[in-house]
């Protein structure tokens, strides 16, 4: 039986509780994403316009490197949940009844813990190695030279004489699975409250395991909005990436019960 969250002890090594929502509920995290956006504007903006101008930088390095393209952008993604940190401190003032601002944001990342630091040298570390993979992909099964747009279309996307494609797909797909479960709840779980590092990749995994089908459909959403956001020449990110980041707060909230541990001041 599971005790009360207020009086269950919590310790290092454990996860947190955890509840069931609806299906439905990443809409409602969408939406109040939104009003945190409205209520934080200018610094949830700024968080924005530092991705997109950042992706942009990403895009003119790629272009010029044809072969690192696919994973430099993929890899780029991966990195977002910690990116969102100054995001969660403003949804975390707004719940407290504050008027948050940039400064507070960027005070989120000032007073970084040790396991906050730990998990963004892991999400850089794992979109390195996503590139360097993708790059090894394209050398394995591109026997010919990719001259422009036209020519990584033809040989990379459509992969006309191989599977590579397909391939590529198979194995971002299951790396960003991994990523997603460890981090959709953990890098706010990590700010918000006085738990480890593997405290808190053990509370996302088991909130993506109570919640498969409202998790699945977050993802969906999450990488929907971001398409979007690529298909706008990156522009779309400057308010995409603040309303995912206030979202993906507003979930951390309603699938963890945290309760029961001290808040990260």
């Amino acid at each position: 039986m599971t005790e009360p969250a207020g009086t269950r002890p919590v310790r290092d090594d454990d996860a947190l509780p955890v509840r069931v929502v609806s299906v439905g509920a990443p809409f409602r995290w969408l939406a109040e994403g939104w009003r945190d956006f409205s209520r934080a504007f200018w610094p949830s903006l700024f968080h924005g316009l530092v991705v997109a101008c950042a992706g942009l930088a990403i895009a003119a390095i790629a272009f010029r490197f044809w072969p690192v393209l696919p994973g430099a952008f993929s890899g780029f993604v991966l990195i977002a949940p910690i990116l969102a940190t100054g995001l969660y401190e403003l949804s975390r003032r707004i719940d407290r009844g504050e008027r948050p601002n940039l400064a507070q944001a960027m005070d989120a990342w000032r007073r970084g813990t040790r396991p906050l630091v730990w998990m963004g040298v892991g999400l850089a570390s794992a979109a390195t190695a996503w590139v360097l993979v993708s790059a090894l992909l394209i050398a394995l099964f591109v026997k010919v030279p990719i001259v422009g747009l036209d020519g990584f279309v033809r040989h990379v996307v459509l992969s006309e004489s191989s599977n590579l494609f397909w391939l590529w797909l198979l194995a971002g797909g299951l790396g960003a699975a991994a990523v997603f479960a460890l981090t959709v709840v953990s890098v706010p779980l990590l700010l918000d409250r006085r738990v480890d590092l593997r405290a808190a990749l053990l509370t996302s995994v088991r909130a993506v395991g109570a919640n498969p089908l409202p998790m699945a459909l977050w993802a969906a959403i999450i990488m929907l909005l971001t398409a979007a956001s690529i298909a706008t020449a990156l522009v779309g990110f400057a308010v995409t990436v603040p309303v995912i980041g206030h979202a993906s707060w507003r979930a951390y909230r309603a699938t963890v019960d945290a309760d029961g541990v001290p808040p990260r001041e």
